[in-house]
């Protein structure tokens, strides 16, 4: 059974998440403080951490960066549930490390769909990396059982996003990949105008290759529409 930990010190909010997670099938954890989240985080290791931001003492950012720099927790994919729409904030977050991010009020519904999206994506092995494969194109090569991308003989390790996005680039090669379907196939969802999530991933991305690359740029914008591999 998945367990999923929520960190938010409304109670009625967290107990609401709760009841509706356990229904879904969850067990649920919740912490009332950013503290005390944190370090049941470490002590539970659970599949996916709902944070809120806005809590007394430590906020949800501060939790997200310790969550991160911990070695036992810098992998769980965390979703972060704020009253805080502005764009500033949802880039703060992903600049983080933050994988998804979540406007109150919201729909219990909608808040399940992203869990599952995430736990699908946590729990997920490459196909290409059953059987060992290497995926090369011109000098680049994908190395899906680290998530790590090589070019030529230099290479960089990739959070499991950004080799999610890469790979959808490098299997479309020369075409465009929209940013809805970005959205769509590596979040599992198309949230309505929301493609700061992409920029800021790619934007990450883009930094990790430009290390490896020697100056040549890989990932091309194409304004008003999405992104393109170019070799």
């Amino acid at each position: 059974m998945n367990k999923i930990l929520v960190v938010d010190d409304d109670s009625a909010i967290n107990e609401l998440i709760k009841v509706n997670l356990e229904l879904a099938g969850y067990k649920v954890i919740q912490a009332f403080d950013g503290t005390t989240g944190f370090a049941l985080c470490k002590q539970e290791l659970p599949s996916v951490v709902v944070l809120d931001v806005m809590m007394p003492e430590v906020d949800g950012f501060t939790v997200a960066q310790r969550i991160r720099k911990n070695d036992s927790t810098k992998n769980i994919p965390i979703i972060m549930l704020t009253a805080l729409s502005q764009l500033n904030d949802k880039v703060n977050g992903f600049n983080i490390g933050v994988d998804d991010y979540l406007v109150k009020p919201f729909e219990m519904e909608e808040l399940q769909v992203r869990i599952r999206a995430l736990l699908k994506r946590s729990h997920q092995i490459p196909e290409s990396a059953s059987t060992r494969e290497l995926l090369t194109l011109g000098d680049i090569t994908l190395l899906p059982e680290t998530y790590s991308v090589k070019v030529k003989d230099k290479t960089a390790k990739l959070t499991p996003i950004e080799f999610d996005i890469f790979n959808l680039l490098f299997q479309n090669h020369g075409n465009m990949v929209s940013s809805a379907q970005l959205l769509k196939d590596i979040w599992g969802y198309s949230p309505d105008d929301d493609i700061e999530t992409i920029r800021v991933h790619i934007r990450h991305l883009r930094a990790k290759l430009d290390k490896i690359s020697d100056g040549k740029k890989y990932i091309e914008t194409i304004y008003g529409g999405g992104y393109k591999l170019v070799l």
